[in-house]
C-alpha cells in the first residue's frame, strides 16, 4: 500500500490507480494517478522508450495484417500506420476512463488479455487506461465495486463487454447487485465513447446461446443498436488482438474498418486457410485421416478431420497464441471456427468433414469439399513456395483412389480462371490459355 499525501493509500497489487479512502476505493482520477499524458504517466512508471517502440512495433505489425484480396493488400492494411505513428499518437493522451463488464462468461476472454505475452496486463490496463472497474482483478468487492461502476458510468469512457446477455426469465440467468446483465450494460453503454464486445459471448452470444439457447443469449449488438460496436470475435480471442483493438481506438480515436459481422479487418480480413503452413498439403491432396495416423505425423492437412480453417476469417496462423508459439492447427488440432457467428451450431460436430460449408467471399473454392488452389497472386501473408506448383489449378481427386495415383498438379484438373487487374477475363471458346 502506497500512502497519499491527502491520508488516503493506493493499492499496490492488480489494481494499482484506484486510491482507497476509510475502506471504499475512489475513481482513478485521485491525485497522482490521472494526472498527465500518457508518456508522462508511462514515464513515471519507469517503462523505457525501448520497451514502449516495442509495443508500438507488436501493435504496428498487428494492423498491418489486413485483408488480401487478388493479391493485393486491402486498405486496412495499405493505411496500416507505423510503429512511430502510434507513439506520436499515444504519448500526447491522456488516460481514458474504462469500465470492464464481465456478464454471462467464464473470463476466458480476460485470461487471454492477462496472457497476451510480452505485453502484460500491467502494461495495457494499467499503463495505458485508468481501469476504474473490472471484476476478476479489482481489490474492490460489494458496495465499494458498485460505487466504482456507477461513478465511472457517468462519465465519457471506454466500455469493454465479456460475455453474453441472457433475455430469458426477465434476465434472472445473470444478475449483479440486483441488475440484470441487460440493465448493467445499458447503463454502461449511455455515456461509453467506444464499445468493444470481446469474445464469442459478447459477439453473438456463444455455446449458451447455441440451440435451444435455454437462457436466451444474445450479444452485445442486439442489445446496444444506438452506437457502434466493435466486436472482437473468438473464444477466446488471441490476447494480442483484445490489445490491439484497444490500442486502436486510443491511437485513432474511431473504430478501425470492420467486416459486416462488425470485426476489424486487420484481424479477421483473412481466412486461416488462407495462411496456414498446412496449407501445402490441402493443395497437394494430402490429408489427415485420423489423429496420430502418418499424416498426422508428418504435419498434413487436417479438413477431413474436421478443421473449419477454409470457412474461418481469424489471424491465427499470423499472430498466434503465447508469443507466437503456436495456434491450434500448428498443434495438431483442427480450427473448430471459434471466431465465426454461431460457430457451435454450424459446425459441429468438430470432428467429421462437413462438405456444405460454403466459403464466403473470395475464396480458393466455391465449398470446402472441392480441393485445390487457383492463383490469386502475392498476398500480405502468402502461402509459401507451394502456391507456384498449384497456380491457376483445382485438383478433383477421388478420396478412395488417392494412394494409386500420382499426383496430378496440371494435369487432369479443374480450371479455374478469376480475373485479376493485370489479367482480363478469359473469353469462353480460348483454350490456349494457361
Amino acid at each position: 500500500m502506497e500512502r497519499h499525501p491527502t491520508g488516503g493509500y493506493r493499492d499496490r497489487g492488480l489494481l494499482r490507480g484506484s486510491w482507497l479512502w476509510n475502506g471504499e476505493v475512489l475513481s482513478n482520477d485521485a491525485p497522482g494517478w490521472h494526472e498527465g499524458t500518457l508518456g508522462e504517466n508511462l514515464e513515471r512508471a519507469g517503462v523505457s522508450r525501448r520497451d514502449f517502440m516495442v509495443f508500438c512495433t507488436r501493435m504496428a505489425a498487428i494492423f498491418a495484417v489486413g485483408s488480401p484480396v487478388i493479391g493485393l493488400p486491402s486498405q486496412a492494411a495499405a493505411a496500416a500506420p507505423s510503429a512511430q505513428e502510434i507513439a506520436d499518437r499515444l504519448l500526447p493522451i491522456r488516460k481514458p476512463n474504462v469500465v470492464w463488464l464481465q456478464l454471462q462468461e467464464c473470463t476466458g476472454c480476460l485470461e487471454s488479455t492477462l496472457r497476451s505475452g510480452g505485453t502484460t496486463v500491467e502494461d495495457i490496463i494499467l499503463n495505458l487506461l485508468s481501469v476504474n472497474y473490472i471484476e476478476l482483478l479489482m481489490a474492490a468487492a460489494g458496495g465499494a465495486a458498485n460505487a466504482a461502476l456507477e461513478e465511472t458510468n457517468k462519465k465519457p469512457h471506454v466500455l469493454v463487454v465479456n460475455g453474453s446477455v441472457p433475455l430469458n426469465a426477465g434476465g434472472a440467468y445473470t444478475v449483479i447487485a440486483g441488475k440484470s446483465a441487460q440493465q448493467i450494460l445499458e447503463e454502461s453503454a449511455e455515456n461509453a465513447t467506444s464499445i468493444l464486445a470481446v469474445g464469442a459471448c459478447a459477439v453473438w452470444g456463444s455455446v449458451q446461446a447455441s440451440k435451444p439457447n435455454p437462457t436466451g443469449a444474445v450479444g452485445v449488438d442486439a442489445i446496444i443498436t444506438d452506437k457502434p460496436v466493435l466486436n472482437v470475435a473468438g473464444c477466446p480471442p488471441i490476447g494480442e488482438v483484445i490489445t490491439a483493438a484497444v490500442t486502436y481506438l486510443l491511437t485513432f480515436g474511431e473504430a478501425p474498418e470492420v467486416d459486416e459481422q462488425g470485426r476489424p479487418l486487420f484481424a479477421y480480413g483473412e481466412r486461416i486457410h488462407d495462411a496456414c503452413p498446412r496449407r501445402a498439403h490441402y493443395d497437394a491432396g494430402e490429408f489427415v485421416e485420423s489423429f496420430d495416423d502418418a499424416g498426422a505425423r508428418e504435419g498434413w492437412c487436417l479438413y477431413e478431420v474436421g478443421c473449419k480453417g477454409p470457412a474461418t476469417f481469424s489471424p491465427c496462423p499470423i499472430i498466434q497464441w503465447n508469443l507466437g508459439t503456436s495456434f491450434p492447427i500448428g498443434s495438431g488440432h483442427p480450427c473448430i471456427g471459434c471466431t465465426e457467428k454461431d460457430f457451435f451450431d454450424r459446425f459441429t460436430p468438430f470432428y467429421e468433414i462437413q462438405p456444405d460449408i460454403h466459403v464466403p467471399g473470395i475464396g480458393v473454392e466455391t465449398t470446402a469439399n472441392k480441393v485445390g488452389a487457383v492463383l490469386l497472386g502475392a498476398t500480405a501473408v502468402g502461402v509459401g513456395v507451394h502456391a507456384a506448383a498449384t497456380a491457376g489449378s483445382r485438383l478433383v481427386r477421388n478420396r478412395k483412389a488417392r494412394a494409386e495415383e500420382p499426383l496430378q498438379v496440371f494435369g487432369d484438373a479443374e480450371w479455374v480462371w478469376l480475373p485479376t487487374p493485370t489479367m482480363p477475363p478469359r473469353a469462353p471458346d480460348d483454350e490456349s490459355e494457361t
